[in-house]
């Protein structure tokens, strides 16, 4: 029975109070006795305690490095949306920058070639296309009160763009090169023969009514004959790259590729006068 008393819980906290006890005892009523004993105990069991003092400082300290890194990533963080934020300003800035200059490089090539042309011509700025689809067509920022009317020939210094179709006092419609509806008067450069430029329904341009005697082939430059229309002579319509000689065909017809994208036009020329004389001196 006591036995089965010493090694019951009570029991056990019992041995280890007296325990404690007589240790205190022993370190304020003898001092000097208990010192040596103290500093043999304390030695191996400073070193078994220190084990894991030194583990919970090495997580301190890594708990404290990891905070800072945690902090300075921050700052790097919100200094890198910062710098992101300028560099999308500084990139919007920078694609304004190209388009005034795109923009005045095509104004500038407007006005040299406004003052080498013959022609009285007047130049307009694209603002529209046609939402139908059913004409390849722009329409300019120009109309009757500054002088356009219809039939009056539309290009670029690349070349030959349309013809004005319909007016308002502001604005004009522009039927391009490329439209079936179209047709202006062409002329081959090497072999000086004559046809007619018409639209195709694939947005490119055709040649027809080559004399079937002609030496037409694929690389001719097409330009404006200037006998009838509102074009001068020698415009640049394109550049011949299919020849169709159907048997028993009266004429030949050839594929051409305008010399203007039709699909990047912004700002055009107006031929007011072809023959370059303005209304006034008629």
């Amino acid at each position: 029975m006591w036995m089965v008393n010493f090694r019951s819980p009570s029991g056990t906290r019992r041995l280890v109070l007296a325990s404690i006890v007589l240790l205190l005892v022993a370190l304020f009523l003898l001092p000097s006795q208990s010192q040596g004993l103290l500093q043999y105990v304390s030695s191996p069991l400073g070193e078994v305690l220190s084990l894991p003092l030194q583990a919970i400082s090495s997580i301190d300290h890594g708990i404290s490095e990891l905070w800072a890194g945690y902090v300075a990533l921050q700052g790097v963080r919100e200094e890198n949306e910062r710098l992101r934020k300028d560099m999308d300003l500084l990139r919007g800035q920078n694609g304004q920058l190209r388009e005034a200059a795109a923009a005045t490089e095509r104004l500038k090539s407007l006005l040299q070639f406004k003052e080498q042309a013959p022609s009285v011509i007047v130049a307009a700025q694209v603002i529209g296309r046609d939402a139908t689809n059913l004409y390849r067509s722009v329409i300019i920022n120009k109309g009757e009160s500054d002088g356009i009317r219809s039939d009056m020939g539309v290009v670029t210094p690349a070349g030959v763009v349309g013809r004005v179709v319909k007016t308002t006092g502001a604005t004009a419609v522009v039927l391009l090169v490329t439209d079936p509806n179209n047709a202006i008067a062409g002329l081959i450069q090497r072999t000086r023969d004559e046809g007619i430029v018409e639209g195709t329904q694939q947005g490119l341009a055709r040649l027809k009514y080559i004399p079937l005697l002609s030496t037409v082939r694929n690389g001719d430059r097409v330009v404006t004959s200037g006998l009838v229309g509102g074009f001068p002579r020698g415009l640049p319509l394109g550049t011949i790259t299919g020849i169709d000689r159907a048997e028993g065909a009266l004429f030949q017809s050839a594929e051409l590729m305008p010399d203007v994208d039709m699909g990047r036009l912004e700002e055009v020329l107006v031929i007011q006068d072809p023959r370059g004389q303005s209304s006034s001196s008629d």
